[in-house]
Parts: C-alpha cells; structure tokens; sequence
C-alpha cells in the first residue's frame, strides 16, 4: 500500500509542476514583455513620417512601455499568487 501512495504523491507533485509551467499568465506575461521590448525600441528614434501619421505622439514608445508594464504585472501576479493545486479532498 505505501508503493501506491508514493506513486501517487509523484503524480500529484508532476501534476502540480505542469499546472504552473504551463500558468496561462506566465506565457501571456513573458509574450507582452518580449513584444513590449521590440516596439519600445521601434519607438526610441521614430522618422518623421511615423511622426507625421501620429501627430506628434511617440505612439510606438508609449504602447511599448505599456506592453513592459502589463508583461511585468502578469508576471507578478503569478509571483504573488500562485496556482493552488486541489488536494485529493476537494476532488
């Protein structure tokens, strides 16, 4: 009987391991940082018609730092507060 619970308690913690390797805001969170980086730098030294068609607003650099910023709330938020895996008596 002890062998059966020890399998079972590997299971449970394999379970658990890939429950949050595979945490949807983990991935959302690291994608907005990765695409977040690539505008911000789009937007550092933006030409004069990307200017022009923005009126003047650095539009790129701005919604870069907002994508750094919301991919580094994701990814706190998985920090914070972690998947909880169910025990065998709420199943």
């Amino acid at each position: 009987m002890s062998d059966l619970q020890r399998e079972v308690s590997e299971l449970e913690s394999k379970s658990a391991t890939a429950a949050r390797l595979f945490d949807l805001r983990r991935i959302i969170g690291y994608l907005f940082l990765v695409y977040g980086v690539i505008v911000t730098i789009a937007g550092i030294n933006p030409s004069e018609a990307d200017l022009a068609k923005a009126e003047g607003v650095h539009i790129n650099l701005w919604t870069g730092i907002g994508m750094l910023v919301l991919g580094l709330f994701f990814l706190a938020w998985v920090k914070l507060r972690p998947t909880a895996t169910p025990t065998p008596d709420e199943e």
